[in-house]
């Protein structure tokens, strides 16, 4: 487990102005006097990047942090948008202080990180529009794909806990089918455990959960997602399927029915968590990305993963061989899982 480190900056009112959560991994290096570390501040850190003052302050204080430590580099990723739309579209718009904040982090040293934790582009819909209009927004052929799937018999009803084994096979199924890894089932079933308490789901507004939503035809269980909601805010974060009546359209129908439960809890925004980085066919994403784009989003284009190199040599150490581990570690994980679902 990381080390986790909590900074809270205030003023003398005692209000806060910037947090940070610094997770701390240790890397076992044979040869080393000493173990070597990383740092990672998670979606953050928290504070008005915009108050010049207040970002020096912080960054420096990330910045000492990791020598402290001994850290080959701090990363961080917050959620400072550069610009809505797709770069070169009549839609885009770029964001003039998102711009200097990116300028400001290359005057202090930090480097845009080759290794990317999160998605630095989404794809956000607006739950503060009526039904109609949400459904006026989509393209006209994901509208129909949704209407399509209600009337071959497609279904949509709330997952339960005894659900889980059998929606982690099929996640599973899914990755092994569409190329991408995944963690064992222990830490799914720790996750969805965690936010699908009932209990939770009657203060939406300031405990963070879950209501997975299973799609079915004729009883038959054919995909399902898993939509987080916190603060206002709700998230896609996890999708699966399976090949059978995939042209019934289930999943159109399944983020149709999230979209109409987030906005009936309140949410006004749905993040469908993730856009690609270059926008075209070259990218990984570009596929689920149409999908999600018919779904009539806007793309938000963030500032991404940034590293400040604590140890200049290390880190190029680091960063040239963490592709090399990481690629065998994604094609161990992908043998387990085929191995574990019996492919």
């Amino acid at each position: 487990m990381p080390f986790i480190w909590h900074s809270q900056l205030a003023t003398p009112n005692s209000q806060s102005v910037a947090a940070a959560m610094v997770l701390k991994r240790t890397i076992p290096l044979s040869g080393f006097a000493k173990k070597m570390c990383v740092l990672y501040v998670p979606k953050g850190p928290l504070m008005d990047w915009n108050d010049a003052a207040l970002r020096a302050r912080v960054l420096d204080d990330l910045q000492a942090l990791a020598r402290r430590q001994g850290a080959i580099f701090v990363k961080i990723d917050p959620d400072v948008i550069l610009g809505t739309g797709i770069p070169g579209s009549q839609e885009a718009v770029e964001d003039k202080s998102g711009q200097a904040v990116r300028s400001d982090l290359t005057r202090r040293g930090w480097i845009f990180s080759s290794d990317q934790i999160q998605f630095r582009n989404t794809v956000l819909v607006d739950l503060s529009l009526s039904e109609d209009e949400l459904l006026a927004r989509m393209k006209q052929k994901t509208r129909y794909n949704v209407r399509l799937a209600e009337k071959r018999g497609v279904t949509v009803r709330p997952s339960a806990l005894a659900d889980l084994p059998m929606l982690y096979k099929m996640y599973a199924e899914t990755s092994v089918r569409d190329g991408f890894v995944i963690r064992d089932e222990g830490y799914y079933r720790m996750v969805w455990e965690t936010f699908m308490d009932p209990s939770l789901v009657t203060h939406h507004s300031s405990t963070p959960y879950t209501e997975p939503l299973i799609a079915e035809f004729e009883g038959q269980v054919v995909a399902a997602i898993f939509v987080f909601y916190f603060a206002g805010r709700a998230y896609y974060l996890y999708g699966m399927s399976r090949e059978a009546h995939r042209e019934k359209m289930p999943n159109h129908l399944l983020q149709w029915e999230a979209m109409r439960k987030a906005k009936a809890a309140g949410c006004k925004v749905y993040d469908l968590w993730g856009a690609p980085d270059v926008f075209d066919e070259s990218d990984s994403l570009w596929g689920v990305f149409r999908f999600k784009e018919g779904l009539g989003g806007q793309v938000v284009r963030t500032l991404g993963a940034w590293d400040y190199p604590a140890s200049t040599l290390l880190y190029k150490l680091y960063t040239q061989a963490i592709p090399r581990v990481l690629d065998i570690m994604r094609a161990r994980g992908k043998s387990r899982t085929r191995q574990n679902i019996g492919s």
